[in-house]
């Protein structure tokens, strides 16, 4: 019987092909601009999965991006429905781009030199999503697949699935399946692979902060009239206590607590402080009180801001009091934290705190909440054993400190639970400059996931 690592040797190079012809259309979600790009990345999939040995493949409408939906009917008791995306995010600062981040090259790693992909989407999620295809492929063409297995990939998930719900709703019954199955997490470590059994939610929000009806002449004004980027900020200080605490009232009331042997568990996973702080450059690490670095990005939610600005920030100066301050905030959250509660309350916080100089408006951007699966399910299971023959080890459960809202939502409304069987590294630097694939962890997520058929 051919192998999965033989059907790869032979084909590689036609799967290149394939994978560039994702890679180099700019999928970019959060851009209107790219929304012909949208429909024309979606047609290429259908034409892909049809070519893979899909019974069909259609482009479907919704309310923002087009979903594709793809199936094939094997007869079986049991169907597999695989999710990915197929938008990326926008490809911003290109100056720090060594290559064109949509025109894919194989080439090494600097650091390591082993070979990658590299290209915006590489790995999130064009080319995990890839993975699937492919072993869909093997498994048809060599009369090994047994399952019935459908293809649900939509272009909103870097903007937060605003418009999936809706559609999962209504094809309820052409989605009936099993379980679901994603790529699009990273792995623990290089040296040991892992399964994640949950991710965070999320609750991002724009912060809008008012001073003086216009800008004013910080000469004649600074000193008399609050300034309202100096009044962000003492916001956003305000939001962490000297513990690392988010100070929200309410905030932790739906958090559960570990209990220690359940923490013990997280704490196995292999963890290089050092190696961490080496890759990160930087000399120590901070977050809340208490907790170590593992448990901090997978089991305690946190608050961020991912952006700020007001007033003048050209080149040279320009003595300019500004009227209007901006921040971004992301909260991720820990299953049970729900992202409608948590809006609810910073915006209510930040409406009781903000002094009387200054207006404070907050507007929800996206949100989702967290999910939890047992590791003790069959799919689970088969997924552990196909990782391990690859990899040569049991793979670690673990718990995604990101978030992919649309998931907890699927399971919630097809009553059934996501698998995420990711094989990312932390070195492929997604929604960054330079983002690549390694080709051994490609090729391994072909292979893995072909044996999860086989031994679920």
């Amino acid at each position: 019987m051919l192998t999965m690592k033989s059907y790869i040797q032979q084909n590689k190079e036609r799967f290149f092909e394939e994978l560039f012809s994702l890679l180099r259309i700019p999928s970019i979600s959060a851009k209107p601009e790219h929304k012909a790009d949208m429909y024309r990345c979606a047609t290429r999939l259908t034409e892909l999965l049809k070519e893979a040995g899909a019974d069909r493949a259609d482009v479907y409408e919704t309310a923002g991006h087009p979903v594709v939906f793809g199936s094939k009917d094997m007869g079986a008791d049991k169907t597999v429905l695989v999710y990915g995306h197929y938008d990326v995010q926008p490809p911003e600062p290109l100056e720090k781009w060594r290559t064109d981040p949509f025109e894919p090259v194989i080439g090494p790693d600097p650091a390591t030199g082993e070979e990658a992909i590299w290209a915006r989407g590489a790995n999130d999620d064009k080319g995990q999503l890839f993975m699937h295809l492919k072993a869909f492929e093997y498994l048809l063409r060599n009369g090994l697949l047994k399952h019935n297995v459908k293809f649900i990939f939509e272009g909103e998930e870097e903007i937060g699935s605003p418009s999936l719900p809706a559609w999962v709703k209504e094809h309820k019954d052409l989605l009936k399946a099993d379980v679901i199955l994603v790529s699009d997490t990273t792995m623990i470590s290089e040296k040991v692979p892992s399964i994640n059994c949950g991710m965070r939610g999320l609750a991002y929000l724009e912060v809008k902060v008012t001073g003086p009806n216009k800008d004013l002449h910080s000469g004649h004004y600074g000193g008399a009239v609050a300034n309202p980027i100096n009044e962000l900020c003492a916001l956003i200080a305000s939001l962490h206590d000297a513990d690392g605490r988010v100070t929200i009232p309410g905030f932790y009331d739906d958090v559960v607590e570990l209990s220690a042997d359940d923490r013990a568990l997280l704490n196995k996973a292999p963890f290089d402080m050092d190696e961490y702080k080496r890759f990160l450059d930087i000399r120590e690490v901070k977050g809340e009180k208490g907790y170590t670095t593992l448990e901090r990005t997978a089991i305690r939610p946190c608050l961020d801001v991912c952006g700020i600005w007001g007033g003048y920030t050209g080149v040279g100066a320009k003595t300019v009091l500004p009227s209007v301050a901006y921040a971004k905030v992301s909260m991720r959250l820990v299953p049970w934290q729900t992202s409608a509660k948590i809006t609810r309350l910073f915006l209510e916080h930040l409406q009781r705190i903000a002094p009387p100089y200054i207006k404070v408006e907050v507007t929800p951007c996206e949100g989702g909440d967290g999910f939890l699966i047992p590791i003790s399910s069959p799919a689970y299971q088969a997924a552990s054993r196909a990782m391990a023959q690859v990899y040569g080890i049991e793979p670690v459960p673990a718990r995604g400190g990101g978030s992919i809202a649309i998931l907890a939502d699927m399971q919630q409304i097809l009553g059934i639970d996501p698998l995420l069987m990711g094989f990312g590294l932390e070195r492929d630097t997604i929604h960054s400059p330079n983002e690549s694939y390694l080709l051994r962890q490609l090729f391994a997520g072909m292979e893995s996931i072909a044996l999860f058929y086989q031994y679920w």
